[in-house]
């Protein structure tokens, strides 16, 4: 995941930035909670900045920040000092601002009095909104000029935007606030020794929408807050309750869960749907890639998530050739943006394609949710969309018919790497030159490879022997050829991909590991990639770098040439136990989680690849999405991976083969969704204690899931 152009970052929220989410809402502020315009910062809703400047002052004078914090991914506290009215040092007034986010925001302000007198306060709040989408924000960049209009009547203050035919608007309200021109003023008396609370709400208005002016403010806040709210209780009810000796692993499951329910989107074609947004700030849509990876790794937890990404990249799946979006029959998309209202996104518009591997991911998935008991009607209605799929595979993705999925962006305005490395210099030879595409990435052919044995598995329990042999035969010949072509013997470790001239493109890289969850790799070369990885060149200590630090293009503070990425190394973990190296694969996560007590439990997107033995923090980089999908799933499939959980509803087995590190004790997990029952398992180590609550017609295994079938003809 990554930018909306091929050489364009994201620009820093600034050191000590708050942000909060809520679905496709996100709010982004300073420690003291003020907004302005001149910062990437503000209240966005459906990709629309409707609060540039929310600052507030305390008798002419901002609050001083004393501190801020998050009690829930949509809820901010900032704690401010206020200035006194005579100018005096030492303010004995505070400030406490409680802030909770939705489709707007409700900010309750209380104002406490430490003094045995009085203390008169002139409140004042400067709103601005100047309706800029996220892609103007991000870019530093405004392209379009709004004509403002801005109406005021007691306590409420309406501002209406206009850009050509488009209409947005929101409505402030403070109780008996006079309204300014710069925003709303309230003048109080705080009693001695005690406070005194003002409720400001900012609510979004489409241009449908008319403005009731007698809506109390807390009705208003209601529907601001209320749908998010209901959606975080029915999540906190569902989401198992794991308990583990380790406090770091502990706080990290529970930091997931709160991260995961708050990035939750509702499909808005099908309000029973949910979708995972790829992370904030600046990803708060639906991403393919992104998605499915989440949806995966989240599977212990919540498997309605990967059914709901399933059918909504399903409605969307490519249905015609365009050039400019990128979009071709079968593909599954990129990205979507909603209320987009400029031409900086992707290819100008809502929708992009240009991905080359939420493809085959997508076929994958759907085969592993398969297993994890998903409905066997929903999964039929999807299995003519794994097939458009792998058309697509066939007839597109390997464009020149040598075997392999390669990509090459259409348009000059898409992105130039197509992969999870998709910034401009991704992906590179060992001296730092850059790959010219079409790219074939090694990671690519792997997730092919269990796009085919996935779809095998279906067709073979569908009774349809005959299509299940050729596509393990297909993917079997993937295989092979894969291991002939992409390895390196003089290097040990499989090339990060094939240039346009199918040269091997022989940077050590990270994405080799992928090789190894996906099982392309050959048994006999796994060995040289588990210790390559675990190799000091490329495990700094918090994690397996993107890149290794002898290469040409190493920078520890680059976006995927030396960093760590925690999804990335989970993926990794999870490719490491496939081939039975359990010790590295505790190694790795062992580090994540001490990596995760240094960012107050929540893994981010990213974070520099300093050594361990340099550093003795993880180093943060500076425009780290958090929370971010796939980073916040981390934990959890790491867990799972140790665990060995791995179900198989359509053989009625659940197997469990764990692995836990000694550090971490016994873990204990209650209410986890298998196949609409709720199963408890205990585990200390390598013993399961017991495991409880298994659906009907389903028989525990201690041991590993097969990965392959053994087809035969009838």
């Amino acid at each position: 995941m990554a930018g909306w152009n091929a050489d364009n970052a994201a620009g820093s929220i600034g050191e000590g930035a708050v942000t909060l989410v809520a679905g496709s809402s996100f709010c982004i502020s300073l420690r003291n909670g003020d907004i302005f315009p001149y910062h990437p910062h503000g209240v966005f809703y459906r990709d629309t900045r409707i609060l540039s400047r929310w600052s507030l002052t305390v008798n002419g004078q901002p609050v001083e920040p004393l501190g801020a914090w998050t009690p829930s991914p949509y809820q901010g506290i900032y704690m401010g000092r206020a200035a006194r009215a005579d100018g005096r040092a030492d303010s004995p007034l505070t400030v406490v601002r409680k802030r909770e986010l939705g489709s707007g925001i409700v900010e309750d302000i209380t104002i406490h009095n430490y003094s045995v007198l009085q203390a008169s306060c002139e409140l004042a709040l400067a709103v601005d909104a100047d309706f800029a989408d996220l892609f103007e924000v991000k870019d530093g960049r405004l392209q379009r000029s709004w004509d403002e209009t801005r109406t005021a009547k007691a306590g409420m203050l309406t501002i209406d935007g206009t850009w050509q035919e488009t209409r947005k608007g929101i409505v402030v309200r403070i109780r008996d606030a006079e309204v300014t021109t710069d925003g709303l003023l309230l003048r109080v008396a705080v009693p001695a020794r005690g406070q005194c609370n003002i409720r400001a709400t900012v609510l979004p208005l489409p241009a449908e929408t008319e403005i009731v002016e007698e809506l109390p403010t807390r009705v208003l806040s209601a529907e601001i807050i209320s749908a998010q709210a209901e959606r975080q209780r029915a999540w906190d009810a569902r989401v198992p309750m794991t308990s583990v000796e380790n406090p770091a692993v502990q706080r990290s499951l529970a930091c997931s869960h709160d991260d995961i329910g708050a990035l939750r989107l509702v499909d808005p074609d099908h309000p029973d749907r949910m979708v995972v947004a790829a992370g904030a700030p600046w990803f708060m849509a639906l991403f393919g890639r992104d998605s499915l990876l989440t949806s995966f790794m989240y599977l212990p937890v919540d498997a309605t998530l990967a059914l709901g990404a399933l059918q909504t990249l399903a409605d969307r799946q490519g249905r015609k050739v365009d050039p400019v979006t990128e979009e071709q029959p079968g593909r599954i998309l990129h990205e979507v943006r909603r209320d987009v209202g400029t031409g900086l996104a992707l290819a100008g518009g809502s929708a992009y394609y240009g991905t080359v591997d939420a493809t085959p991911l997508f076929v994958t998935l759907l085969g592993e949710a398969r297993l994890w008991g998903l409905p066997a009607d929903d999964i039929a209605a999807l299995v003519p969309h794994a097939d458009r799929a792998l058309e697509w595979v066939r007839d597109y993705g390997d464009r020149d018919g040598d075997g392999f999925v390669e990509y090459e962006r259409l348009n000059d305005q898409g992105l130039v790497n197509q992969g999870w490395k998709d910034s401009w210099d991704g992906i590179n030879f060992a001296d730092g030159r850059l790959a010219e595409p079409p790219i074939a990435l090694c990671e690519v052919q792997g997730y092919v490879y269990s796009a085919l044995t996935a779809r095998a598995r279906i067709a073979y329990d569908d009774g349809d022997q005959a299509l299940a042999l050729d596509l393990r035969h297909r993917a079997e010949r993937l295989k092979k050829q894969f291991n002939e072509q992409f390895w390196l013997p003089e290097r040990g470790y499989y090339a990060v991909a094939l240039d346009r001239e199918k040269r091997p493109v022989d940077a050590c890289a990270s994405n080799m590991g992928h090789c190894l969850w996906s099982g392309i790799a050959d048994a006999d070369k796994a060995a040289h990639v588990a210790h390559r990885l675990l190799s000091p060149e490329m495990f700094s200590g918090w994690g397996v770098r993107t890149l290794a630090t002898d290469m040409g293009a190493y920078n520890p503070v680059s976006y995927h040439n030396g960093s760590v990425w925690p999804h990335d190394n989970a993926l990794i973990v999870a490719g490491l136990m496939r081939y039975g190296f359990v010790k590295e694969a505790q190694q790795i996560t062992t580090a994540l989680m001490d990596a995760s007590e240094h960012t107050n439990n929540r893994l981010p997107e990213l974070f520099c690849g300093f050594s361990r033995s340099e550093c003795p923090v993880p180093v943060p980089y500076p425009t780290a999405c958090s929370p971010q999908a796939w980073a916040s799933a981390t934990p959890v499939m790491l867990v799972r991976t140790l665990l060995g959980y791995a179900p198989d509803i359509p053989d009625g087995r659940f197997w469990m083969q764990p692995a836990l590190p000694p550090s971490w004790g016994t873990l204990r997990s209650e209410n986890l969704p298998l196949n609409g029952g709720r199963v408890t398992i205990d585990v200390t180590g390598t013993r399961v204690n017991g495991v409880e609550g298994l659906p009907s017609g389903v028989v525990f295994r201690n041991g590993t899931r097969p990965q392959t079938w053994n087809f035969t003809p009838s």
